[in-house]
């Protein structure tokens, strides 16, 4: 079942034109690895997913909803999350209030009194996730600054799956990582699509690409130009592809 399906996607910066009527579509529980140079537009074709950026033409579709002009918001109220590369952590904050970022439950005293932040819940809910996923971490009171890359790359996806997504979009999840710690990103990549998440693997390592997806997509000079099954293919073909090589 189709997931997201871009139609025919066009998007420009003033004269320079980034993405050349792009069609890409990803099924439920699938993963996804986008690839390609420097330039060739993968940051603004996942920016025009959650609706960062508004599309110039064509239409985008996700879960069977024309989504193509709602804000980033709705979008992810229906399920699309995204974790950035620099994965925007609070590091003076503690783990468990890092995974509520931005969305944190709150509660009334006798239903009348100002809300305030439900910090009970946040901590009971952090551990839960935590628990579940099987992060390693010294506390959940612990600041997010002091922990290793790896062990805030995970909370950056505990934070995202905190909200029951349907598609995570991942920007270079194991760039700046130590073997064992990409090992252990690329498990829970494997545990959410166990789960039935679906996922956008956009990285330069291609190793890593090979080892978690399905299908490899090659983006170029702001066109899709290649979409294989990882089975089909091999390393070489796709460098070529991403280098402009390939005849």
């Amino acid at each position: 079942m189709k997931l997201l399906e871009f139609k025919g996607v066009e998007k420009s910066f003033g004269a320079v034109r980034v993405l050349h009527g792009v069609n890409l579509t990803v099924a439920a529980g699938e993963v996804v690895g986008l690839v390609g140079d420097n330039g060739a537009g993968k940051s603004t074709l996942m920016k025009s997913i959650t609706g960062v950026y508004p599309v110039d033409r064509g239409t985008i579709w996700f879960n069977d909803q024309d989504v193509t002009h709602k804000d980033p918001g709705t979008r992810r109220q229906m399920g699309i999350e995204m974790i950035y590369q620099d994965l925007a952590l609070a590091p003076q904050q503690d783990v468990a209030n890092n995974i509520f970022l931005g969305r944190e439950p709150t509660r009334r005293l006798f239903g009348v009194l100002p809300a305030f932040v439900d910090k009970a819940r946040i901590d009971r809910e952090a551990q839960a996730m935590i628990d579940r996923l099987g992060v390693h971490v010294p506390s959940i009171h612990i600041p997010v600054g002091l922990l290793s890359g790896g062990q805030q790359q995970t909370i950056a996806i505990a934070r995202a799956l905190t909200f029951k997504p349907k598609l995570v979009i991942m920007d270079e999840p194991t760039a700046a990582l130590a073997v064992r710690e990409v090992e252990s990103v690329l498990k829970l990549i494997k545990q959410m699509k166990d789960e039935g998440i679906a996922i956008i693997l956009i990285s330069h390592r291609l190793n890593d690409v090979f080892e978690a997806c399905e299908r490899i997509v090659v983006l170029r000079q702001g066109n899709v130009i290649a979409d294989m099954s990882r089975c089909g293919t091999d390393m070489s073909e796709v460098v070529s592809y991403i280098v402009g090589a390939h005849s």
